[in-house]
């Protein structure tokens, strides 16, 4: 992963996060990595959070991130303004019209409250959403600026526009381009410090601007809370994937799966179930789930892990985006062997064949699953060296621990 992880008297830091979703001990997917590495954090150090107000969140759910925090402050939900302020704001408005989705002056004016009533030594911005209330923030003078990049939206949408082309998904990726590359990458450019989750997200940003100051801090599992359960007889056999489908690439992957892959493992394995887990379903995969009875989908569940421990294949075959997919480490931590895209498995140092099954056809796909579900040796082959690289290499602790160093590099550099 490139750094070397050591033990030393680190100084005490006082860190803000500035976060576009709410992260908690329950939730999935990108916010689960803020999770950690405020939780781990403030083992050492004095941290603060500003986040959007999550509305769905309970008073429980909040808590589990509140006792880690000096201070924690919700925001309201970003402003949306009518049609015509849209269509002006497309035209002429602040930042692009991409960033606009979370634009909200409640988020400065709560930024300037928060560092006006303690002093910070940095504050960093988990997602680059949210990375616009740090660029050139004069509140934030003498305050060292950090921008978590877990996706480049960018190169998100570019890569969207390529893949689909001039469809409906394709076009509102290329209107959502407008002022994007130059705006998102000055943005990066005037940080103290760039983190990107893997080392090819770090290379796909050097290639636009090679000037960049970027870390790779990886993402997590929690190897204790996950790990193996005892495999009892199961009445279906079970393939699993796990999202938050607002996130484009994950509704895609599932609708992808159950369309041009499910079919062909129904054929060979007539009593199986695709297990749908995660929140905000979209109605064209709730459309699937009504017309195929194999297909199930839960909605927002409490905890993941009874599902992963209910599958005997987890898949990741996802097309879009970048970035690092936590689910992932989840299913491999606790002994699910995993099917992925290349994309999918992007930045993990798995190995095809030995950890993970790669592959990318619909076809491919289904033969892998197929074979994983009739074959239970070459499951638990997989799924134990998967194991064993999560314990090894993914703790919580040792990614927060290069963040920690990283950051205290950043706060003593001139």
């Amino acid at each position: 992963m490139g750094h070397r992880v050591h033990c030393r008297k680190a100084r005490r830091m006082n860190i803000l996060f500035v976060v576009k979703e709410f992260p908690h001990s329950k939730v999935i997917g990108g916010p689960i990595i803020i999770y950690n590495r405020v939780k781990y954090l403030a083992e050492k150090h004095t941290v603060s959070l500003v986040a959007f107000d999550p509305q769905q969140v309970t008073e429980e759910q909040a808590e589990t991130t509140r006792r880690y925090c000096r201070d924690m402050r919700l925001v309201p939900g970003t402003e949306r303004p009518g049609l015509p302020g849209r269509a002006m704001n497309w035209l002429a408005g602040p930042v692009p019209p991409y960033f606009m989705l979370n634009y909200s002056t409640l988020m400065y004016a709560a930024i300037r409250d928060m560092v006006r009533d303690f002093s910070y030594d940095v504050a960093i911005s988990e997602y680059s959403m949210v990375a616009q209330y740090l660029y050139r923030n004069p509140d934030l003078e003498g305050i060292k600026r950090v921008m978590s990049v877990h996706e480049c939206y960018y190169l998100a949408r570019r890569k969207v526009f390529e893949f689909e082309g001039y469809n409906r998904e394709g076009l509102a990726a290329l209107m959502q381009m407008k002022g994007l590359k130059r705006f998102e990458f000055d943005m990066y450019a005037d940080a103290d410090r760039v983190l990107t989750l893997t080392q090819e997200g770090k290379d796909e940003l050097l290639k636009i601007r090679p000037d960049l100051d970027i870390s790779v801090v990886p993402h997590g599992v929690d190897v204790e809370g996950f790990k193996p359960s005892r495999r009892e007889e199961r009445a279906r056999p079970t393939v699993m994937f796990l999202g938050n489908y607002p996130h484009d690439p994950n509704r895609d992957a599932v609708v992808f799966y159950a369309t041009q892959v499910w079919p062909a493992v129904k054929k060979q394995v007539p009593d199986c179930r695709f297990l749908v887990v995660g929140r905000g379903p979209t109605e064209d995969m709730l459309e699937l789930a009504r017309r195929d009875d194999s297909i199930e989908i839960t909605g927002q569940v409490d905890d993941v892990r009874p599902y992963l421990q209910q599958s005997d294949v987890f898949v990741c075959p996802v097309r879009l985006g970048g970035g690092f997919r936590g689910k992932v480490l989840e299913a491999m931590a606790c002994g699910v062997p995993v099917i992925s895209t290349a994309l999918g498995a992007e930045g993990l140092p798995a190995k095809d064949g030995e950890n993970i099954i790669l592959a990318e056809s619909p076809e491919k796909l289904a033969e892998a699953t197929i074979k994983m579900l009739q074959d239970p040796d070459q499951r638990d082959k997989i799924a134990m060296s998967a194991r064993e690289l999560m314990v090894e290499h993914y703790s919580w602790q040792r990614g927060v621990q290069i963040l920690d160093e990283v950051l205290e590099q950043v706060v003593t550099s001139r």
